[in-house]
């Protein structure tokens, strides 16, 4: 199977528990505030992945019949540089939802496909012709799909959004330079643990963390912690050894696409003209930027 394919399909699994998630998102914040929310589901992504990683780790051993570190110093390093950047991402992202629409946070959130191949000139990968088509395609369609009948303006919200499409390509950039050689569900672990403890701790500073409140939101809570972070970040770090971060960054965008097909299912939002045309952009994009490039004579 193609590298590249390969990549493609595990980060589309992602697109898929992210694009839900937003509905989780949504849902877990009527009743604690966006930094209690975070730190709720990493820290539960946390302790989902550390006997996950353990079980994995003493079969490696068990393979190998070599004794290893459970977690190395390489490890922890990548693990705490990927969780710094999640936690940005992350935090500016739930506290921008609740200063902005869903529609404008999603189309937003999802402009790192943009943000990753700019930043990738700069250390000298130049994305061709064709993944620039892909990129400008998948704008449009995500415009479609998410800014439908709101039109464009500005708030707080959708600056701190904007933001957080930054952290979030230097997150994707990071996980590709520094995670690829390492165990996937080791540094996982790492940067769910040191993201979940410094949301805890301004989320003891700032809110008022309430431990009913939070049983109350179990549900959201369990959905984004157990699969959005502790599945889908995982399967992030393991798909991006296998594709190109620019194409990586186009199929994730997908996110978008699966949140408005949350809404369909969860919460019977029936997509208008626009959101469909949106949806098939994207998805067209995506099959485009996995075509084999031609060789040249």
């Amino acid at each position: 199977m193609n590298k590249n394919f390969r990549g493609a399909a595990i980060l589309l699994l992602t697109a898929i528990i992210w694009g839900f998630a937003f509905v989780a998102q949504s849902e877990g914040m009527e009743k604690i505030g966006a930094l209690t929310f975070q730190a709720s589901r990493m820290l539960l992504a946390s302790l989902v992945l550390l006997p996950t990683s353990f079980i994995i780790h003493k079969m490696r051993e068990k393979s190998t019949g070599k004794k290893e570190k459970f977690l190395d110093k390489k490890t922890v390093l990548v693990g705490v540089a990927c969780g710094f950047f999640l936690f940005g991402a992350s935090a500016l992202q739930q506290i921008g939802i609740a200063h902005t629409s869903v529609g404008h946070a999603g189309f937003l959130t999802a402009l790192y496909i943009l943000i990753v191949p700019v930043l990738g000139i700069f250390m000298g990968k130049k994305p061709s012709l064709r993944i620039w088509f892909c990129i400008a395609l998948a704008i449009v369609g995500l415009y479609l799909l998410c800014m439908t009948g709101e039109g464009f303006s500005m708030s707080s919200g959708d600056v701190l959004v904007t933001l957080c499409a930054f952290v979030f390509a230097l997150h994707i950039i990071t996980v590709d330079k520094l995670a690829g050689a390492l165990d996937g569900v080791k540094v996982s672990f790492v940067q769910m643990t040191f993201a979940g403890l410094v949301s805890l701790v301004l989320a003891l500073i700032f809110e008022a963390p309430n431990v009913s409140d939070i049983a109350a939101s179990w549900l959201p809570i369990g959905y984004a912690g157990v699969l959005s972070c502790g599945v889908a970040y995982t399967l992030q770090i393991i798909g991006q050894k296998y594709a190109e971060p620019t194409i990586a960054s186009i199929v994730m965008s997908l996110e978008s696409v699966f949140a408005m097909i949350g809404g369909v299912l969860l919460l019977s939002q029936v997509p208008t003209c626009y959101e469909i045309a949106g949806c098939v952009l994207m998805f067209a994009a995506t099959v485009i930027a996995q075509l084999p490039e031609r060789k040249k004579e």
